[in-house]
């Protein structure tokens, strides 16, 4: 019998860079793999690189020129994997496969980056035509290779016929210790160890679960960033200096990918000028709406999530490059002067505990803000299990993640992730360096927005009496929306004739 004659297990369409190394994981774990692209050099590449690390062994990765034929390579009920563009190409490859003769019971995986609520409609859609399944990926193109961050949701019976594939294929990690599991050789996959991939729940709240993730990146990143910049500005240190003190970071309580690479992109000699690489790469940051979205959602529930918007706002911030270049030349600031080395060794310590307690907010809003989510449509969110597969694969991998997972273990109905004893312990004996090295960027005037951000929010959470009392006041005085009394029954309302010099006030309800 030809390889060629041969059914494949599963239908791969994008081979791309996330899909051409997906395959390749799927391929190292034992599945063949029928693979589709509208680029056929992909795909040409896809198959050279499955023929160079396979050496003698037979054909794991078959090459098909249409939909048509990449269903008939299948065994039935079929399984197709799409790793494509979000949006329309997502909808446009579906119909494709519609008419190539797809059924009822076969599934279709989306793996790529969408917005959770195209996931819920496109279930719905395509409801009776085959069943859409979703499956938010999570660790870039090293860790779609050799073991991603996979979080699935949709119909529980497709996740009974996925499950054993993306349990094989995601990162491990040690149960004990939380610490990956790592090995990036072609062919020879991590097998021992816990997988980093879980069924998250319904249609729509994988996806919603992975842009959360993003949120929480995307303010991880600028942490690091507003730290790295004092560092530079206000203690006058070199990325060489700033890289080795992240090493060292990265081997504490602070240890994670972003960390990890922060450190090797500062230690980066740039080969053409010989300069530290990161001295001539232009600060204007892109994004492509994961985050933004995050803050949309926080806004929409109304579950604050302040240091994520800063992030995004950050990044905006940066793209306006040259209104910022004019207004350095007309608008003042505070005289900055280099810090003594006893002291840069102070506000070194200050700036390790500032970021790491602004990160123990970060984590806080991300997980309220799915818990506030979960709550409004319904889904059942195991938050021990989502700290647990972002131990490994994803790009906020982080020794922390066992914190986490060790807090909602402990208490499943936890509001917040600062109530839980460990976190709340660490705030409060780091606390005092954060308000230090916050107080100092801004008698310095080095913006750190989302160090600050995260400060405000813990300050508002543990503040039993916030100024909104004022605030209804005035609400009440120029729109008469009504205010409750701190002394009659929650739910009643009440009104101030404000116009009446005597203050007439009258109960609503």
């Amino acid at each position: 019998m030809s390889e060629t004659s041969v059914l494949c297990d599963i239908g791969f369409v994008g081979a791309g860079v996330m899909g051409k190394n997906l395959i390749l994981n799927l391929a190292d774990h034992g599945y063949r793999v029928a693979a589709f692209d509208l680029d056929h050099k992909k795909l040409e590449a896809v198959i050279a690189q499955d023929k160079a690390e396979r050496g003698d062994q037979p054909a794991r990765v078959i090459s098909c020129s249409s939909y048509t034929e990449l269903l008939s390579r299948l065994s039935a009920p079929h399984l197709v994997i799409l790793s494509v563009p979000a949006g329309k190409p997502v909808d446009d490859v579906c119909l494709k496969l519609i008419d190539a003769g797809i059924q009822a019971d076969d599934i279709i995986v989306d793996t790529g980056n969408s917005l959770w609520t195209d996931t819920v409609r496109r279930e719905k859609h395509y409801e009776g035509k085959f069943i859409f399944f979703s499956t938010a990926v999570s660790g870039g193109e090293v860790g779609a290779r050799f073991g991603p961050s996979l979080m699935p949701s949709g119909d529980p019976y497709a996740w009974t016929r996925i499950e054993p594939i993306w349990r094989a294929i995601a990162a491990k990690v040690d149960p004990t210790t939380g610490r990956p599991l790592e090995r990036h050789e072609p062919g020879n996959p991590v097998i021992e160890g816990e997988p980093c991939a879980t069924y998250i729940g319904p249609g729509g709240s994988g996806h919603y679960v992975k842009m959360v993730h993003n949120g929480i990146e995307y303010a991880d990143m600028q942490l690091i960033c507003e730290v790295y910049q004092v560092m530079r500005d206000a203690l006058g240190m070199s990325a060489e200096q700033i890289s080795k003190v992240f090493k060292e970071w990265n081997q504490g309580i602070l240890n994670s990918y972003l960390m990890e690479i922060s450190a090797e992109v500062l230690a980066t000699k740039d080969s053409e000028t010989g300069l530290p690489l990161v001295d001539v790469i232009l600060d204007k940051a892109g994004q492509k709406g994961t985050g933004l979205w995050t803050a949309v959602s926080s806004l929409e529930l109304g579950c604050p999530a302040p240091t994520i918007s800063e992030a995004v706002f950050a990044r905006s911030m940066s793209t306006l490059k040259d209104q910022r270049v004019l207004a350095s030349t007309l608008l003042s600031g505070p005289v900055r002067e280099h810090c003594t080395n006893q002291s840069a060794e102070q506000m070194i310590k200050q700036l390790h505990d500032a970021l790491y307690c602004a990160k123990i907010c970060v984590y806080a809003q991300g997980f309220d803000l799915m818990k506030t989510a979960a709550a409004e449509h319904g889904w059942q969110l195991n938050f021990a299990e989502i700290a647990k597969i972002w131990r490994a694969g994803c790009i906020i991998r982080a020794v922390f993640l066992q914190s986490i997972t060790e807090a909602y273990e402990r208490n499943d109905d936890l509001q917040n992730l600062l109530l839980d004893p460990f976190f709340s312990k660490q705030i409060s004996v780091n606390q005092m360096n954060w308000r230090r090295a916050v107080a100092e960027a801004a008698m310095t005037g080095i913006p750190v927005s989302a160090l600050s951000s995260a400060l405000s929010y813990y300050d508002s959470y543990r503040t039993a009496v916030l100024p909104a009392n004022l605030l209804q006041g005035q609400r009440d005085y120029f729109g008469a929306h009504t205010f409750e009394r701190t002394d009659k029954a929650k739910g009643k309302t009440f009104h101030v004739d404000w116009s009446h010099t005597d203050r007439t006030m009258q109960k609503i309800k």
